[in-house]
């Protein structure tokens, strides 16, 4: 039997497959979860096969950089269970609001960009090939036969590609100020309409390839300004994604599933295991240990009982809790963080780049010099065109694409040197600010360590008490239990059986080994701590300990080898803090540090004058890592806090924090150069153009020359 193979036959079902799979083919509705432990292909492998085999469930797709899933479902499952299905697989998932992320996606600016220099770019080409015949001799009629085509050519481009300058200092001028913007939109018309007159009185010169080399070649600048910003949403966009959209409250005694803002002061919510607090409040019903992480960045669950106070945020581990809210909306925890984040945001803003200071100076400075050889040449000649000509060609000359691209151009090559070296630039002015540091603050939990606890003191259990902890162990799914179990496990260790095995939220896990009962859990004795017990005797305690990120201690060794101050503030224990501050031989650490008490300090560091880099990964670093002069945060951080940072560090190791401190300060360097080059070649330059030696053409290879000079030495940067 043959086969016969159709393109369209076989591709049929592959279309079919593919439109079923694809989530804007089919009706249901899409949840996002954050997936802050997924790492590698595996997981995601992972992740989108367990949710494929749910019923109820369309399509999973996993976005590994995002760390995110979307979940296209039938509308009969809701986050809560997928959550806990995902619990179950052992990934820890966090609830997002997708209409929230779906906003400001894509790129229009970039994409808008991108298509006017590449309208400009095939404009100046076919321009300057008509260009070459008029240089060449060109008689009478062809000459002004080419000049009418480069026109046909050139303003409607120019009126295209040239608009988000036009629009700029259109802004600027309304309010009765200037800015880089308006220097070069004059010279651009004046070029335009300049070329234009000389084309319908019937001139020998057009200058209309003038017009657009200026355009394209800063559209280049400002395409390589806009590439070196993240399309990253505001921190606190991403903050309010984080809010849990809907939750089950108890009215009436009934459950109702209602809408987070519908939830009021003195609700009962439920808040499921593997399920995230919506709003702050007090603990009515259960027992559960709560993960704080996001909030405080402690690297262990803490212990929640009835009357324990709760607040929006936090995630529920153990078992389902019943909070009556005490703090709904605009009150709750979390959206009082967005807030400060906000503020602490809006407040960095007031930084000014090299570039702007630049145009502050450059601006009404070649206005002046324009105006001065317009005037000066009418006055001696009496010819208007002729002055008018020496003033486009001055305008020209003054180079503002050469200052224009003098920072996009070496924070781009920067960003792609850092790239390499595993940071991620997301602000403009990033590298210009981490060139300024003179002191370092970092996190600890997930920063100076990889936030994995590590288990001190096994060796110190007997054989019997290792069998009996093993066993324990492995019937709990505390953090610390499946810690331990895994620990033993890797010793070789063999569980004892034990019976009557049962476990209690926030106290631990026993059972009876023979007649013997053995326990392990929280220490209840003053000492604190995990302990294991057997019988009435000794409590044994199981030091915790948390592993040190890659290039932790060569990194603030360094930092303090270059004479910056640096500290380290965590919403861990003062104990925790101080105990691994002194591991990194930092003389000043501090622990049980609040979101706002991190950004009271950062603010007291910079009214000292100092100018800080902060150093974060968790929900409560937000609002310092927006205050501080500049942030970094590692890509293992949650969403919120990768957008608030300046710079994401994309490796597990520290060490490229150094990189980008060196890279920041040879780029300043190289701006600086090139601000130089600028000023070098305009003093030459322009009294040549002021003399009337230079034409308005040019002046635009002069200026096109300049600008080649600059992104040449931006090149320079390195390590």
């Amino acid at each position: 039997m043959s086969v016969m193979s159709c393109p369209g036959c076989a591709g049929a079902p592959l279309a079919e497959e593919t439109a079923r799979r694809s989530p804007a083919s089919a009706a249901g509705d899409t949840i996002s979860l954050s997936l802050p432990g997924i790492h590698c292909a595996a997981c995601v492998s992972g992740v989108e096969r367990g949710l494929a085999k749910l019923p109820d469930v369309l399509d999973a797709r996993v976005n590994l950089s995002l760390k995110r899933v979307t979940v296209l479902t039938r509308g009969d499952v809701d986050e809560d269970h997928l959550i806990g299905a995902l619990l179950a697989l052992g990934f820890e998932a966090l609830p997002l609001d997708s209409d929230t992320l779906r906003a400001g996606e894509g790129d229009p600016t970039g994409r808008a960009l991108l298509l006017r220099l590449a309208v400009a770019g095939f404009a100046m080409m076919n321009v300057m090939i008509l260009s070459v015949a008029v240089w060449a001799g060109a008689a009478d009629a062809t000459r002004q036969l080419f000049h009418w085509i480069s026109a046909v050519i050139a303003l409607p481009v120019v009126a295209y590609a040239a608009r988000p300058f036009f629009v700029s200092a259109l802004s600027v001028l309304r309010v009765g100020r200037v800015n880089m913007e308006v220097p070069i939109s004059l010279a651009i018309l004046l070029a335009s309409g300049l070329s234009l007159y000389e084309t319908m009185a019937g001139g020998e010169n057009a200058y209309f390839d003038a017009a657009l080399s200026l355009t394209f070649f800063l559209l280049i600048g400002r395409y390589l300004d806009h590439r070196t910003r993240a399309a990253a949403r505001s921190a606190a966009q991403e903050l309010a994604a984080l809010e849990v959209p809907s939750a089950t409250c108890i009215r009436e005694g009934q459950p109702v599933r209602v809408k987070a803002a519908e939830i009021v002061v003195g609700d009962l919510v439920q808040v499921p295991a593997g399920g995230r607090v919506p709003v702050d409040g007090v603990i009515d019903t259960g027992r559960s240990q709560m993960d704080r992480s996001l909030l405080t960045g402690e690297s262990l669950p803490v212990a929640a009982k009835v009357g324990s106070k709760v607040v929006s945020g936090e995630v529920n581990l153990s078992n389902p809790l019943i909070i009556r809210a005490t703090a709904v909306g605009q009150d709750t925890t979390l959206r009082r963080m967005a807030e400060m984040v906000a503020v602490a945001e809006s407040g960095r803003s007031h930084y000014t780049p090299l570039a702007d200071r630049a145009a502050q100076l450059y601006a009404p400075l070649v206005h002046g010099v324009a105006a001065l050889a317009f005037i000066g040449w009418f006055i001696a000649t009496g010819d208007v065109r002729y002055s008018l000509n020496i003033a486009i060609a001055t305008l020209i000359i003054t180079c503002p694409c050469a200052l224009g691209l003098a920072v996009p151009a070496v924070t781009t090559t920067a960003s792609g040197s850092l790239f390499r070296k595993g940071l991620l630039i997301k602000s403009a002015t990033a590298l210009e600010r981490l060139a300024e540091v003179d002191a370092v603050v970092f996190d600890k939990t997930g920063t100076l360590t990889d936030g994995t606890p590590i288990l001190e003191d096994l060796q110190s259990l007997s054989v019997e008490d290792r069998a009996a902890a093993l066993a324990l162990s492995q019937s709990s799914d505390h953090p610390v239990s499946r810690l331990l179990a895994s620990a033993l496990e890797g010793m070789q260790t063999t569980p004892s059986v034990l019976e009557e095995i049962h476990e209690v939220a926030g106290d631990g896990v026993e059972g009876l080994d023979g007649e013997v009962r053995v326990r392990l859990g929280k220490s209840r004795t003053a000492t604190g701590g995990t302990v294991f017990q057997r019988g009435k005797g000794p409590e044994q305690t199981l030091r915790i300990d948390e592993a040190l990120r890659p290039g932790a201690q060569e990194l603030v060794a360094k930092l303090q080898s270059q004479g910056l101050d640096v500290e380290l503030l965590s919403g861990d224990t003062e104990f925790a803090a101080i105990k691994l501050g002194a591991r990194l031989g930092l003389k000043d650490s501090r622990g049980a540090m609040l979101p706002a008490d991190k950004i009271a300090h950062l603010a007291a560091l910079q009214e000292h004058g100092k100018r800080v880099l902060m150093v974060g990964d968790g929900l409560n670093d937000m609002g310092a890592m927006a205050q501080a002069f500049v942030s970094i945060s590692p890509a293992s951080g949650v969403d919120a806090t990768r957008a608030s940072s300046d710079i994401v560090l994309l490796g597990r190791s520290l060490a490229p924090v150094m990189d980008a401190l060196k890279v920041s300060r040879s780029a300043r360097a190289r701006i600086r150069e090139n601000f130089g080059i600028a000023i070098c070649y305009n003093s030459v330059a322009v009294p040549l153009a002021v003399l009337g030696y230079a034409s308005p053409l040019m002046a635009a290879l002069a200026m096109s020359s300049s600008s080649i000079l600059v992104i040449l030495n931006a090149l320079r940067v390195r390590a």
